[in-house]
């Protein structure tokens, strides 16, 4: 697996390098600032660029932002967000985008190496990892009468475990209920968002992004 790195701290850098190339990553480039990310991901086409939100030179938003202006370059080209904050603005727009693997997660939130490789590598296969935080706080500030607010308790905690990507099997022992109830609420969540059964759209993944981008 190919990766871009972009993160300015020195050693966070150096580290996030050592461990992929450990876990069999080839990074093909580790940068600290917007522009040399932005030549990075069109010039070595990777499988996967790791981000951080805030860059050199605004420090504010140059990693999404920059993220973004490539994704429009290279269409699903695979990104996840690696970070201490939630750019709302931004994120909401990166993971509206249905064209390929996109994640976010935070920082403080990544407690194993096994576990952020597994999410990196899910998102360089098309896949989308979310922390549940993040969901959360791109939630924060939704109108009451959007479709959302019409789900349960029990629909957004199941909803933001599908983010995770896990299986109903699993979010069933995370929630301590039978795979049976999972696979009802789920259609409950469907059914009140509005996604019809398809043939070319995965519901689950859809579900989470409409959820984040009403």
């Amino acid at each position: 697996m190919r990766v871009v790195i972009a993160e300015d701290l020195f050693l966070l850098r150096e580290g996030l390098s050592r461990l992929l190339t450990a876990h069999g990553c080839e990074i093909v480039a580790a940068v600290d600032n917007g522009p040399d990310l932005l030549a990075a991901l069109l010039d070595q086409r990777p499988d996967v660029a790791l981000v951080d939100v805030r860059l050199p030179p605004s420090f504010t938003d140059e990693g999404l932002r920059t993220a973004l202006e490539a994704r429009r370059q290279v269409p699903g080209l695979p990104v996840l967000v690696l970070s201490q904050y939630v750019e709302q603005l931004y994120a909401r727009e990166l993971l509206a985008d249905q064209s390929g693997g996109v994640g976010y997660l935070l920082k403080d939130r990544v407690f194993s190496d096994e576990t952020f490789v597994g999410a990196l590598r899910r998102v360089a296969a098309g896949g989308t990892v979310l922390d549940p935080e993040v969901i959360a706080k791109l939630l924060g500030r939704r109108a009451r009468d959007e479709p959302m607010a019409a789900l349960s308790p029990r629909e957004r905690e199941v909803l933001a475990l599908m983010a995770e990507g896990r299986s109903n099997s699993a979010i069933a022992q995370s929630l301590y209920v039978s795979e049976k109830a999972v696979s009802k609420h789920s259609t409950s969540i469907f059914i009140k968002l509005g996604l019809v059964p398809s043939d070319d759209d995965n519901r689950r993944v859809l579900a989470v992004l409409a959820y984040l981008n009403a």
